[in-house]
């Protein structure tokens, strides 16, 4: 309850006070409850240019659905025009060789998913583990929910591709965020560790084990330790939060660092990075044990600046980095496929 003007309930005003209040102010203080809040220019420009994102979004997505609507409706026609144009016994033929061709198809995605779920069995009981922690739904709206939820998605998808895949943890798994991620195709077969609880209470006997991984630590990471449990802040923060990551870590006794990237290159602006593009720089030093490929294959060219010393490395690593933009533009794809028979 906030304080009265006397400084608490004792203090309050008497009623016949009250009384005599003039009834120019009763009408002002009615119309300014009705009326809603005025947006100031730099808040209405936001909202503005949001509402132009979400619209050239749904564009987009419309576009999108219209032309695979196309595309499937023109292979129809390619293949019924195919089969019309040929004699009974030659349509037999490509029926029979569309139906071997099928075949063939999902016994070998059949056999990619159980390949699949045999690594992620594995690194469950000998994997890197590696924790992204979802107690900051309350800080964000429900765009940036929606967001970190894709980034998650993206993270299962990538570490599931993996020779040697990493442990993926959710911890703090609750609210919103729990919903969110309930709403994915699968999600309740993904093989992952799934917690409501938060890390800490989770892991309360592997306390000396944390390893809080946020840019504004000084302590450096040089290498990972299958021993330990690296956390990721799972925070869409738009640079409202700096620092939260770093403090929680501090207020809870547990152990903090950053990756060695400015050992390496020189960002554009901050080094805070998405929580996708920091399980791939892990997942990729697993597999090299060099940070240097690891962050110039993940960390998108337009957050880093490069010297003209490193030119030629770079032509090396951007065509690596294409790859990569291949592979992000599926991820959703395979997220999708990978539960579908775990």
């Amino acid at each position: 309850m906030p304080e009265s003007p006397g400084g608490g309930d004792a203090g309050a005003p008497p009623q016949t006070t009250e009384l005599k209040r003039p009834h120019t102010d009763q009408n002002a203080d009615e119309k300014t409850d009705a009326d809603p809040p005025v947006l100031s220019k730099n808040a209405q420009k936001k909202l503005a240019k949001q509402q132009r994102f979400e619209a050239k979004k749904a564009e987009k997505k419309a576009a999108a659905k219209e032309q695979k609507r196309r595309d499937v409706e023109r292979k129809r026609k390619e293949w019924e025009d195919s089969l019309a144009g040929v004699s009974q016994e030659e349509r037999a033929k490509l029926l029979e060789s569309r139906r071997t061709l099928r075949k063939e198809r999902m016994e070998k995605r059949s056999l990619e998913k159980e390949n699949k779920r045999e690594r992620l069995t594995v690194a469950r009981e000998q994997g890197q583990n590696v924790v992204v922690d979802l107690q900051f739904s309350h800080l964000m709206n429900p765009n940036e929910i929606h967001s970190l939820v894709q980034q998650v998605m993206y993270c299962y998808a990538v570490n599931g591709r993996c020779a040697s895949p990493a442990h993926l943890w959710l911890t703090g798994c609750d609210g919103e965020m729990d919903s969110a991620l309930k709403r994915i195709p699968g999600f309740d077969k993904w093989i992952i560790e799934k917690e409501n609880r938060s890390y800490i209470e989770a892991l309360c006997d592997r306390k000396e084990d944390l390893v809080y991984l946020t840019a504004d630590s000084e302590i450096v990471l040089e290498e990972l330790d299958l021993k330990k449990f690296y956390i990721i802040g799972g925070l869409v923060d738009r640079n409202r939060w700096k620092g939260i990551t770093l403090k929680k870590a501090q207020e809870q006794g547990i152990q903090t660092a950053k990756l060695p990237i400015g050992n390496f290159m020189k960002m554009s602006s901050s080094q805070v990075l998405t929580v996708n593009q920091v399980v791939e720089i892990l997942l990729k030093f697993l597999e090299t044990k060099d940070w240097k490929t690891s962050f110039f294959a993940v960390i998108p060219q337009r957050k880093r600046c490069q010297s003209d010393s490193e030119g030629n490395a770079e032509n090396t690593v951007e065509e690596e980095h294409e790859q990569n933009d291949g592979v992000t533009a599926s991820k959703k794809k395979c997220v999708e496929e990978i539960p579908s028979n775990s």
